[in-house]
């Protein structure tokens, strides 16, 4: 009789782990900071607003996934409300401090409220736990 033999699981780099749908852990705020900047970016590179849109829209549905795995649909729900308003407010505040200035201060609203609801480790629940 061949006595058992411990499972061998192998072990994921730190930060690596494998969550709900099988996606790795990666964080999601400079994505969300990012296309809130990358956005405003081509709009006002090419001349072609709806283009910039174009961004916003990729950035918030490939963070809204990865929200909605991590921290549920009403958390997802709270974080895309965050992210359209510091859209909307952006240009509000854009004719106090200027436009570029703008979008740097949402942008870091945002990336705040992201890590702070989907990326920090009590956010993080890997399969199985």
């Amino acid at each position: 009789m061949v006595p058992d033999e411990p499972s061998v699981v192998p072990r994921r780099p730190p930060g690596r782990e494998r969550y709900r749908g099988g996606m790795d852990y990666t964080p999601t705020w400079p994505v969300a900071a990012g296309s809130l900047a990358l956005g405003f970016a081509v709009a006002q590179g090419t001349g072609v607003r709806p283009l910039g849109g174009v961004v916003l829209l990729a950035g918030a549905g490939w963070c809204a996934l990865r929200w909605k795995e991590r921290v549920g649909i009403a958390r997802t729900a709270g974080l895309l409300g965050l992210y359209a308003a510091a859209f909307a407010g952006s240009h509000v505040l854009g004719h106090v401090i200027g436009a570029w200035p703008s979008v740097a201060v949402v942008s870091a609203v945002v990336a705040a409220g992201a890590y702070a609801v989907a990326d920090a480790a009590p956010a993080r629940r890997p399969i199985g736990v």
